[in-house]
């Protein structure tokens, strides 16, 4: 296929596809179309160079996280519920587990509980303070993952819930002032804040603390999702206490499917999901055993390893800051990154350019993983709501560069020198 008729049929499959508000199937099909006729695509393969910048959607898991699990897997296959041996074993190994999450984070055992992930345990949080806790208002954030944004619509179109969107500003970070107004006007209403530590997308973090201070000055809850947070940055819950946080273990080179919820004892709430009394009566459903395992030993390594890791990403990171700055003409970047950031996230926004369209695409065919947004959005044609919160230029083209400890600058090298194939470079003076 040709360059020609490949534009022609992305931009005709792309009309139908948009008009039919198919975009999951649109991608899909021009991706397989690319890779057969081109044969550039095999992940199997040795012949081609993968590198991996989509982090902040999900980390390769670490061999000592398999190497944890794979007893479980192998060995110990009984029921946690069940009385006999085998039960009580593997009921030991999700208990350790427990207590090592909780350790990790300053909470007790019993403030611990595994879920399927980070969109349970925020729709736990939301919709359990909205119905056990009497909450009648939340405050939030545009710029939240869907899963927070989503869940909050839904109590407010079901429950009545009255929602305070606070404002952002240009890295997208929430209004404290308007947080405080917004508290102070509460009246009598049971007030939720729930804001996000660090936006996946652009890597803008909040003050934790001085949120926890607010709302422990006004008498609000407070859920914050720290998807992206935990085992990236020490928290504390009995330092900064909050009422509920989230975390999910394939953020830190865990096992995907579990995610764990703490819940302060100032806010007991029911179970989200109803069955039989795993997790201590608060949520239904045989443990996921192996992948408890398999989260707590990721979270222990992350805490232990942490200086070193985020001493190694943000050199990673930086790098790729300096050469795009260096190759590229106005290059610039969203979210807070020279400021209070999440340090595993790059989102650079290129310069208008009639490659953009398809610049992820070409990236994937030059062997490098990347985002343009959350991964949870990626089927959909609509725009990043995070981008359209903080007013970014439409016309420029976003990609989110996100890292781990097992990135390189050697991997910097290699996309900077793809990219320079697509995209126009800097003219060099006096070169």
């Amino acid at each position: 296929m040709n360059t020609i008729s490949f534009y022609e049929t992305h931009r005709n499959i792309r009309k139908h596809s948009v008009e039919n508000r198919d975009y999951v199937s649109y991608c899909a099909y021009v991706f397989n179309i690319i890779y057969l006729r081109l044969g550039t695509l095999n992940l199997n393969s040795n012949t081609m160079q993968r590198v991996y910048f989509d982090n902040a959607a999900t980390t390769p898991i670490s061999e000592e996280v398999i190497n944890a699990m794979l007893p479980i897997l192998r060995g110990q296959y009984g029921n946690p519920s069940s009385i006999h041996a085998e039960g009580r074993s593997v009921r030991a190994a999700v208990e350790s587990a427990r207590k090592a999450v909780a350790q990790s984070i300053g909470a007790g055992t019993g403030e611990i509980f595994f879920t399927s992930g980070g969109t349970e345990s925020n729709n736990m949080a939301i919709k359990c303070a909205v119905r056990d806790l009497g909450v009648q208002r939340i405050i939030s954030s545009p710029t939240e993952h869907h899963c927070g944004t989503h869940a909050i619509e839904a109590v407010e179109k079901v429950d009545g819930v009255e929602v305070v969107w606070l404002p952002v500003d240009v890295v997208g970070r929430p209004d404290y002032q308007s947080l405080e107004s917004a508290l102070a006007d509460s009246g009598d209403k049971k007030t939720l804040v729930s804001l996000m530590h660090a936006n996946n997308e652009i890597g803008t973090m909040i003050d934790l603390g001085k949120v926890s201070g607010l709302c422990r000055q006004y008498g609000a809850l407070f859920h914050s999702d720290t998807v992206q947070t935990v085992g990236h940055f020490p928290i504390n819950v009995q330092e900064t206490p909050v009422n509920f946080l989230s975390g999910a273990a394939h953020k830190f080179h865990g096992p995907k499917g579990v995610g764990f919820i703490y819940i302060s004892p100032e806010s007991p709430i029911k179970p989200f999901i109803d069955g039989g009394a795993q997790e201590r009566n608060m949520r239904g459903g045989t443990e996921n055993v192996y992948g408890i395992v398999g989260l707590a030993k990721a979270l222990e390594l992350a805490t232990t390893e942490m200086k070193e890791r985020v001493a190694h990403i943000c050199e990673v990171r930086n790098f790729l800051k300096e050469r795009l700055l260096e190759i590229f003409e106005d290059i610039q970047f969203n979210g807070d990154c020279d400021g209070d950031s999440l340090y595993t996230v790059l989102n650079v926004s290129f310069p208008p350019n009639p490659k953009n369209e398809l610049l992820l695409l070409s990236l994937d065919i030059a062997g490098i993983s990347c985002s343009g947004g959350s991964a949870c959005s990626s089927g959909s044609e609509k725009g990043s709501h995070v981008l359209e919160a903080i007013h970014a230029d439409p016309m420029r083209k976003s990609i989110r560069f996100s890292f781990s400890h097992y990135n390189t600058k050697a991997e910097v090298d290699f996309v900077v020198e793809k990219l320079k194939a697509i995209l126009p470079v800097r003219e060099m003076v006096g070169v």
